[in-house]
């Protein structure tokens, strides 16, 4: 499933922290192209590429013994893996880190198309406070179910999904497009509360079925569903802080209806 476009919103102002987490990571993947060269398109990249990932990605196994892996045993004999920095802080950066092309486009997709309206209502700081926690959320969670883990876990995905469970709570009823891809290729659009709510479920799904296997999946589905379930809390949270229902058949009129109605909302 790859959405690319949703209703139309009026914004108050331009997505400025969504489009940099987009040009970060983008920047991020051309460096990882320098390091593994066009093999890092399709998933490849060589021994400076995998060293990256292990400077810079989450390794479970690393917050739970309190150390850092200081080196990796190759054919060429060790090489130094050693993070610069504290293990905590590659819960951040291991959020901008992809392995591969379709890694990235698919993560981007998501959050170039989810990830605006969010910040629009939420405002750029806190947007980006809520991005970040959600972040760290789906790495806990993750690192929760494999606390021994030393595969190194990169991507955004665990973020957007936070993304998702906010948009699902705060614009349920929202039209989305997307495109599906199965044995044919189609384009379907209906509510967000049924895309997303499916997409959920399909995580469940999948992550049950890989409990005990995570190091062997390349995808971390518990970094997807803590990330989407704290993407909900923390917008429930917020709606509630503003006096707002979290039923949204209580809501006549939207907030972005409100705020466009007063006069504010043209660009």
């Amino acid at each position: 499933m790859f959405p690319f476009s949703d209703a139309s919103v009026h914004h108050r102002t331009f997505p400025y922290v969504n489009s940099a987490l987009i040009g970060i990571s983008v920047l991020v993947f051309i460096y990882e192209m320098v390091l593994g060269g066009l093999s890092t398109l399709t998933g490849g990249g060589g021994l400076d590429l995998n060293i990256f990932f292990f400077k810079w990605g989450f390794i479970a196994k690393e917050l739970t013994a309190g150390m850092p892996f200081e080196g990796l045993s190759t054919v060429s004999g060790p090489v130094d893996i050693e993070t610069p920095v504290h293990t905590v802080f590659t819960i951040f950066s291991s959020m901008f880190i992809h392995g591969g092309f379709m890694h990235l486009a698919g993560n981007m997709m998501f959050l170039w198309v989810f990830g605006d309206n969010l910040e629009d209502r939420f405002g750029h700081l806190k947007y980006l406070v809520f991005y970040l926690v959600a972040g760290v959320a789906a790495t806990l969670s993750q690192w929760v179910i494999n606390t021994d883990s030393q595969v190194p876990l990169i991507g955004a995905s665990g973020a957007i999904s936070g993304v998702l469970g906010a948009y699902l709570l705060i614009y349920p009823n929202n039209k989305v497009k997307a495109l599906i891809i199965v044995f044919l290729i189609t384009v379907v659009e209906m509510r967000a509360m049924w895309l997303l709510g499916a997409w959920f479920v399909w995580q469940l799904i999948q992550g049950s079925m890989s409990i005990g296997l995570s190091d062997s999946v390349s995808v971390a589905f518990f970094a997807h569903i803590g990330g989407f379930v704290a993407g909900m809390v923390l917008a429930g949270a917020y709606k509630l802080a503003i006096g707002e229902s979290l039923n949204p058949r209580e809501t006549k009129v939207q907030p972005w209806d409100r705020w466009y109605q007063a006069g504010r909302g043209r660009d």
